[in-house]
């Protein structure tokens, strides 16, 4: 776990108030489910709270709450322990947790399956501009963020600095900061740059370019995608920046895509999955308000074959809706 720990952590979501005021018969019908998120600075924060809020008022006897933590990887973690019963991870972090590798070494192989792809997170390099850094190589001997310990955003950092010819763990000292203390130290002036792997836009690197107190620039991930692609295939894709992301932005920024998705535990059972499904898609004009990243939810996309494999009920669900190949 990365700070966070099991069933402990914050929980959000009209689910919790509702069952305080509800009838003993009536909340012992109704079925908790958990969706775990991650940081409150990111984007799965938001859209999971959003889920939790739209099922729980729409969905008949389903009680929903979104929990706060470390990221992927902690996600990908409390599905396979059945702690929870939703979750997002990126695509790297949870084909890494099905073959056991990577920040899964010591624990093996997760039991999960893929619900739903949701929207592609953009790998984010955020560069003060006082540090005249303007290329991944660039890095050498500066102070970086590289995302919290054992999550996605601190696997992908380590993949993009080796790509690039550097050592992750020697030529940068590396800082374990989630995405809302990388902008808060870079405004301190205590890292040079910092790594982030999310949604577009994300609040705590929207809030760093709208304050305009440490001018920033995003580095572009070009020749380093290739490599990347070459030696991860089916992971990582092409992904531009337009100006308009981010405040202050002048030019558009070539950089690496990867996919996020909707997961549950492996053995998670063909109603809950389906009744999951089936509420969020009869309400997709209220998950859409929920953030910009949530507007590119849609059945055609949302069935999208992954490395990742479908639950089965998933599977069975987007083919009823004829949009599964």
């Amino acid at each position: 776990m990365t700070g966070f720990t099991r069933r402990t952590a914050i929980k959000i979501g009209v689910g919790l108030v509702a069952a305080t005021f509800a009838a003993p018969a009536i909340a012992q019908r109704r079925q908790r489910i958990t969706i775990v998120t991650g940081g409150t600075g990111g984007v799965y924060y938001p859209y999971g709270g959003g889920l939790a809020k739209v099922l729980s008022e729409r969905v008949p006897n389903m009680q929903v709450t979104a929990q706060v933590t470390g990221g992927s990887v902690d996600n990908v973690k409390l599905l396979h322990s059945g702690e929870a019963e939703i979750g997002f991870a990126t695509i790297d972090s949870a084909f890494d947790g099905l073959m056991g590798t990577g920040a899964y070494a010591k624990d093996g192989k997760q039991n999960i399956r893929s619900i739903a792809w949701i929207y592609d997170s953009y790998v984010h390099i955020v560069a003060s501009q006082s540090s005249n850094v303007t290329t991944v190589a660039g890095l050498k001997g500066h102070r970086v963020g590289v995302g919290s310990p054992g999550s996605s955003t601190e696997g992908i950092a380590d993949r993009v600095l080796e790509a690039a010819g550097l050592d992750p763990k020697k030529d940068v000292t590396r800082d374990n900061l989630s995405v809302a203390e990388s902008a808060n130290a870079m405004k301190d002036g205590k890292i040079s740059a910092f790594f982030w792997g999310g949604g577009v836009p994300t609040a705590a690197v929207r809030d760093l370019a709208t304050t305009g107190q440490t001018p920033i620039r995003f580095l572009p991930i070009t020749t380093e995608r290739a490599e990347l692609e070459r030696k991860f295939p089916g992971l990582y894709r092409p992904f531009l920046l337009s100006k308009g992301a981010y405040p202050g932005m002048t030019e558009d920024v070539a950089g690496l895509g990867l996919a996020n998705l909707m997961m549950s535990p492996g053995n998670a059972s063909n109603e809950l999955v389906t009744g999951i499904l089936t509420g969020i898609f009869a309400n997709l004009d209220e998950v859409h308000k929920i953030h910009p990243e949530a507007r590119k939810l849609n059945l055609k996309d949302a069935a999208t074959r992954t490395a990742v494999p479908f639950h089965p009920a998933a599977e069975a669900f987007y083919r009823s809706k004829g949009v599964l190949n």
